[in-house]
Formats: structure tokens, sequence, C-alpha cells
């Protein structure tokens, strides 16, 4: 803290005891001139504001209660709220800043190589991510039509027999189709005081964890997978009937694969940077993460890496969204 304090009334007092003493001036006995001006004041005492300390980084490992905590945290702090919706009835919680071991550690069942070494990565700024995965219903309101394989006029309709699959994660998205759809949305005039985006694998595999370093973001034990998530099913399912992580984030394991914004490569991990990291600056396919509906479990880990070409389409592949909250 500074504190400037104003020097004037100073002089002003040795001026006075100099008059006192018939030292204002050599053979002179008139009274001094004023220092500061016939009707001025001594300047107040400025303080410099103080911005308040941000609360501290969510370092994993932490548990549920303190994921919960740091979430409310930031979000006083930053004078948001944990969760928003948008104007097409999506849903979005905030995602402290923090730090985490990425990727598997050698000893992890199922590991694939791409998903070493582990290394310490912090993410700087907080962010928002879709609870969900983008449904059938919120691409059809903003891009006009349905593309899914699994809904009621897809050519798999006959798995959703008799199912309203508006609340479906929407499927059969390439990398460049999510781009489109953010694009459209982000020009809704609703929608201007954000920008929404695909979340870096950094940021998917940290909000998927939510503090934990285990296999999955509940522990190891995959007898408990269904429980959290669709998997080796015959069919897609409609969101939020799975148990939620600690950030209140669902279907982070299994239902969709989802598309991150990253390039791919295999050794990337080897030379990410600490903070941020956004993958190759180039590449031929992009980041996929999460498993799906008919997946082994394997797949379904929070370290398990997949990617595709940029134009590739699944009946198993869809996205959430992003965007960066205002610091």
């Amino acid at each position: 803290m500074i504190v400037k304090v104003s020097v004037f009334p100073c002089l002003a007092a040795i001026s006075g005891l100099l008059l006192v003493l018939g030292c204002s001036g050599v053979g002179d006995q008139s009274p001094p001139p004023d220092v500061l001006g016939e009707n001025s004041e001594p300047e107040p005492l400025h303080v410099a504001p103080v911005a308040a300390k941000p609360p501290g980084l969510a370092v994993a490992p932490f548990d549920a209660e303190e994921a919960r905590a740091h979430q409310a945290a930031w979000a006083e702090h930053l004078g948001v709220e944990v969760e928003i919706e948008n104007s097409i009835g999506m849903q979005l919680r905030l995602i402290p800043p923090g730090e985490f071991m990425m990727g598997s550690p050698e000893s992890e069942q199922g590991r694939f190589d791409n998903e070493g070494p582990q290394h310490r990565v912090r993410i700087t700024r907080s962010f928002y991510l879709g609870v969900y995965p983008v449904t059938q219903s919120q691409w059809e309101s903003v891009m006009g039509n349905n593309p899914s394989w699994l809904s009621e006029g897809g050519i798999m309709s006959d798995r959703v027999s008799g199912l309203s699959t508006g609340d479906f994660p929407v499927e059969m998205i390439s990398w460049k189709d999510a781009q489109e759809f953010i694009g459209r949305l982000n020009e809704r005039s609703e929608e201007t005081a954000r920008v929404y985006r695909l979340p870096t694998e950094a940021e998917w595999e940290y909000a998927c964890r939510a503090g934990t370093t285990t296999r999955y973001y509940f522990g190891d034990d995959t007898g408990d997978l269904g429980e959290y998530a669709s998997y080796s099913d015959r069919r897609i399912h409609p969101i939020g009937q799975k148990r939620p992580n600690a950030w209140g984030l669902y279907e982070m394991h299994g239902n969709v694969f989802e598309w991150c914004s990253d390039w791919f490569s295999e050794d990337y991990y080897a030379n990410s940077p600490l903070e941020d990291p956004t993958g190759p600056e180039s590449g031929s396919d992009r980041v996929i993460r999460g498993g799906c509906w008919h997946s082994a479990a394997g797949y379904c880990r929070s370290a398990s890496r997949n990617w595709g070409s940029p134009g590739s389409r699944f009946d198993s592949l869809g996205f959430r969204l992003a965007f960066s909250s205002v610091e």
C-alpha cells in the first residue's frame, strides 16, 4: 500500500515558525507569503486501491468437497455464477484454475503409450465447460438439422424406436461440423458476451479428473463404471442419467467421444509446456476424448486418448462446449 502525504502543510508550519522567531527574511518583518495560496487547503491523503487476492489454485489431488469449495471461491472472486444456462438451454459450469498430473502412470491398467509421459500441467485461467455434451435438440436449434444416426429419423432409428431423442447427445459430428456450430452460436446477438470454443485437451482432462488421480473420476474399479458412464451398450443414452464428477459434469466417461481443439501427436506429452498447453502447432488429426456408448471400459479412462481427421464422422462422436470466464 502506497500512502501519499502532502508536503505543503509541513512547509506552512515551518513558515509560521520563522515568523514567530522574526526570521521570515533579512530586515523584513512582514508576514510571509501564503505558500499554498489564499484559498488553498491541505491535500487529502490518497490510498491506492488493493485488488482482492485471488483464491489458491486447485492443486490435485483433492476430494469432491474441496472441488466444490474451489468452484465457489473462484465464482465469488470473479463475480460470476458457478453454473449458467445459455440461450439454447445449454448448462455450463465454472472450472477453476489449478494443477494436475496429465496422462497416465506406466502402472495404470489399460494404458496406451500415447498417454505418457505423465506430466504436470497448470491451468492458469478459469473457464466454463458444458455440463453435458451438446444434444440433438440444441444442435437443431442452431443448425436447423439433425445429422444423428441414433435419432428418430436417423439411419439407426430402430435402436431408439419409441424414444424422444432430443436429449440424446448429437453424433455424426466432425471437428469441422463442431466449428461451424460454434461459429453460428457465437454470431447470435444474445450470446455476444461469450466466445464459445472446444476445450483444449488439457482442459478436458483436468475437468474430467476433478481432482482425482485414478483411472476414472470416481476411482479405479471398472465394476463401478456403469454408475457413471454409458459404455459397452448397443445404443446411445439421454444425457444426465449417470452420476456426475465433483465439478458437476456428466458423461465425461462414455456415451459419446468428444472433440478437443488440439492437433494430435503421440509424443506431444514429452514436450508439453507446463502452463495451458494447446497441443502441436499443426497436424493431420484432432484429439478425441472420453469413450462412447459402445466402447470397452479402458477407452473411457480419464487419460485415454483417441484421434480423428477433422472431417471424420461416427455414430459415437460428439462434443461439448467451453468458454473462458472474464477475469
